[in-house]
């Protein structure tokens, strides 16, 4: 069993990149469409629940993790790729024959979850809202989910009646990263050294209260699927409210995007690929040598933030508005 060999090396970079941003996942051929309207008023008892949660992935998500595609064809005969070369260091698609293939590509996923849940007993409440998600592509100006709620309540004076509401949105990206030439529209838009590279990016944020009486509104948004990378992924989150009780409002993010180091291009018979060396820290992949099973792009940026905003008592105005914009071209 050979090893794959590298025959010509055609071209040797070593550059510093610069940190880039998420690359959202393109549709299936098939999409859905959900949408979903609520009215309740009522003296006395009343309660609504929702959750959910996408998975979306340029491959086969049943497999991750880890994440890529490594290996060959059944009637491929020949060894495979150098020890530590994976889609994290090494990108290459090699064909011999018809249904005779070795490779070792990259992928990206995105996952979306919402939860929402509210709670009143003992008084009288008055709730709307308007759900919708959409699994197509979207543009910039456009969601994949939005929810947009109204609610409120007034407790009974002699039955200690009390609201209880909470909702959260999540957006957790990662990739091993991509092509910029096949990836955008734009023709300005180069990416780094013509990759955009891996990322590892989650973002979550919400609000809850319980107290004896309020009136809210809350409005959440999401779009994470494009065509292409020139459309930004954003997520957005907002709620007023006054009231009696207690109320909270939060963001939570960590972002950790990469840059392009050292890669080399090469050709082969069937084929050709891409190997990404960190020659900062040594991981990656190198001709000849092989790699250490480690992502061979850098991590240029490693950012945690997070903000929560309180209030408890007698509130006469609480509002808190929040959004994020993850793209190599923003808006």
């Amino acid at each position: 069993m050979k090893k794959i060999s590298i025959v010509v090396l055609t071209l040797i970079v070593l550059v510093i990149g610069l940190a880039m941003a998420a690359d959202p996942i393109n549709a299936t051929t098939e999409t859905q469409g959900i949408s979903t309207t609520t009215g309740v008023v009522v003296m006395g008892t009343m309660s609504n629940s929702e959750s959910v949660v996408m998975t979306i992935s340029t491959m086969d998500l049943r497999d991750n993790p880890p994440l890529g595609a490594l290996g060959h064809t059944p009637a491929y005969d020949g060894g495979g790729f150098i020890s530590g070369m994976n889609p994290s260091n090494h990108w290459a698609h090699f064909v011999y024959g018809p249904g005779i293939e070795l490779l070792s590509l990259p992928e990206r996923q995105a996952v979306m979850s919402y939860t929402e849940s509210v709670l009143a007993d003992n008084g009288y409440s008055e709730f709307n809202e308007m759900q919708s998600m959409d699994t197509g592509n979207k543009v910039a100006n456009q969601k994949n989910f939005a929810s947009t709620e109204q609610f409120d309540f007034v407790a009974f004076p002699d039955a200690m009646g009390r609201a209880t509401t909470s909702e959260s949105l999540l957006l957790d990206l990662v990739s091993q990263g991509s092509v910029a030439a096949d990836r955008f529209l734009c023709p300005f838009a180069t990416g780094d050294q013509g990759f955009i590279p891996p990322y590892c990016n989650v973002y979550e944020m919400g609000s809850s209260f319980t107290g004896s009486q309020v009136s809210e509104v809350t409005q959440a948004g999401t779009n994470f699927i494009a065509k292409s990378a020139d459309v930004p992924t954003q997520a957005s989150y907002s709620v007023g409210l006054s009231g009696t009780g207690s109320a909270a409002a939060w963001i939570n993010t960590h972002v950790m995007e990469g840059r392009t180091a050292g890669y080399y291009p090469y050709e082969d018979f069937g084929g050709s690929g891409i190997m990404f060396w960190n020659y900062d820290t040594g991981d990656g992949a190198i001709p000849y040598v092989g790699g250490n099973g480690r992502t061979g792009f850098m991590q240029g940026v490693d950012l945690v933030y997070k903000e929560k905003t309180t209030a408890s008592g007698v509130i006469e105005a609480f509002s808190k508005s929040m959004a994020i914009q993850d793209g190599v071209r923003r808006l």
